[in-house]
């Protein structure tokens, strides 16, 4: 059942944000904006590969998101010192812009999605969530 209630409650959180980007006519996909955030928030610049991991998602759709992001001018690709293919990935100031634009929308659903539910609930949800991503994280073989 927790399986079922954890998939479920995340397709209609990631369907209320896609809806909402959309009534908002916001340039940006649910996806792109936690990429953003995420490369804001990391004091260090990152790579595609580390963002992949993050992100649970495989090489061609997080290539595929990038490129999209490089093209709208979200973020730079800055070729690795090791020469390599590696790129590292800087959001530049029109990213920002966007990123803040949609950033009190984020909030409100924040808001909507927690509505109702004590701090101590909320922590204690995220720990567990956080325990059984760790319990599960390794055991997946996706090609990152």
């Amino acid at each position: 059942r927790i399986g079922a209630l954890i998939y479920i409650t995340g397709k209609l959180v990631r369907g209320l944000s896609t809806q909402t980007f959309a009534e908002k006519k916001f340039d940006l996909t649910p996806d792109q904006y936690v990429i953003l955030n995420l490369l804001l928030e990391n004091d260090e610049i990152m790579c595609q590969r580390q963002l992949a991991e993050i992100m649970f998602k495989d090489r061609a759709n997080m290539a595929r998101i990038l490129e999209i992001m490089h093209q709208k001018g979200l973020v730079e690709k800055i070729p690795d010192s090791n020469g390599r293919k590696i790129v590292k990935l800087v959001v530049t100031e029109k990213g920002k812009a966007a990123r803040d634009m949609v950033f009190p929308t984020d909030i409100d659903l924040r808001k909507i999605i927690t509505a109702d539910i004590p701090e101590e609930d909320l922590a204690v949800t995220f720990s567990t969530l956080e325990k059984m991503n760790f319990n599960v994280r390794d055991k997946v073989k996706l090609q990152i």
